[in-house]
C-alpha cells in the first residue's frame, strides 16, 4: 500500500524513533540460530519502536487487508479451513515506520549473512491480522530445494496477552514434527526467528484480534529460464 493509503501516520516522522535497545541487538538470536536453527527474542526492537509497530497495526482497516492464502503467484489459493487472517504487504516504498521497520531488517539480514554465510537476498512482510476465532493450521514456509525462503521471522505487537487469549505460536521438532518444542504467547516485541525449510509451526485460535509482522529473509533463486516471485 501506499504512502498516502489510510493505514500511514502523518504524525511519525522517519527515523525518529531508535530502532534497537543495544549496540549489539542480534548476537543472542545468531547464536540460537547457528545452534538449534530457531529462536526466540522478547523486546527485540526498542519500547518505542514496537509500540509505533503498534499503532500502525492497529490503524490498518480490514477493507485494505487481504485475505490471506496459501502459496504463491499463480499457486495462491484461499482455504478457509487452513488459515483465517488478514494481511497487507510492506512496500519498500512505504514511508516513516514501515520503512524503518524494513530498513532494521536489512540490518539483520546483514548480520546473518555475515555470521551464518546465509546467502539472503531480500527480505519480505506483511501484517497480519488474526480476528477472534482465526487460526493457522499446522505448515511449513518452504519446502527443501523448491523455494526461495530460507528464515522466517515473525514480531508481535499485542499489549498484555494472556494465557486465555489463545494465539499461540507452537514450533515442531525438525525431525519429528509431531513432538513440540516451543508453545509462545503472541506477546509485545516478540520476535520468532527459524529456519523455513526445516520447522513446522502453527498458530493456534485467536480468542482476541492479534497482530504481528510475518516475514521471509530469501535467496536470488532467479535464473535465465525462471524468474523468481516475489509474495
Amino acid at each position: 500500500m501506499s504512502a498516502e493509503s489510510p493505514s500511514t501516520r502523518d504524525s511519525y516522522i522517519e527515523n525518529s524513533v531508535p530502532a534497537f535497545r543495544h549496540r549489539e541487538p542480534f548476537s543472542q538470536l545468531l547464536e540460537d540460530l547457528q545452534v538449534k536453527g530457531w529462536s526466540v527474542q522478547d523486546n527485540f526492537f526498542s519500547e518505542d519502536f514496537t509500540t509505533e509497530l503498534m499503532i500502525e497495526a492497529a490503524r490498518i482497516q480490514t477493507d485494505y487487508m487481504l485475505q490471506a492464502g496459501v502459496g504463491r503467484k499463480q499457486d495462491h489459493r484461499v482455504l478457509l479451513d487452513v488459515r483465517r487472517d488478514h494481511i497487507q504487504w510492506i512496500d519498500p516504498d512505504d514511508a516513516a515506520i514501515r520503512k524503518d521497520f524494513l530498513n532494521a531488517m536489512e540490518d539483520l539480514r546483514v548480520a546473518l549473512n555475515r555470521r551464518l554465510f546465509l546467502g539472503l537476498f531480500d527480505y519480505e512482510s506483511h501484517f497480519a491480522r488474526y480476528d477472534e476465532g482465526a487460526f493457522y493450521d499446522k505448515h511449513i514456509d518452504a519446502f527443501k530445494g523448491q523455494g526461495s525462503r530460507i528464515l522466517s521471522t515473525i514480531l508481535y505487537l499485542n499489549e498484555d496477552w494472556q494465557d486465555g487469549d489463545g494465539g499461540e505460536l507452537v514450533i515442531y521438532d525438525e525431525l519429528n514434527p509431531d513432538i513440540e518444542i516451543g508453545r509462545f504467547l503472541p506477546k509485545k516485541g516478540r520476535l520468532a526467528v527459524f529456519l523455513s525449510e526445516c520447522f513446522y509451526h502453527e498458530v493456534k485460535v485467536a480468542h482476541r484480534t492479534r497482530h504481528s509482522i510475518a516475514g521471509w529473509f530469501r535467496m536470488n533463486s532467479t535464473t535465465g529460464k525462471s524468474l523468481d516471485p516475489d509474495q
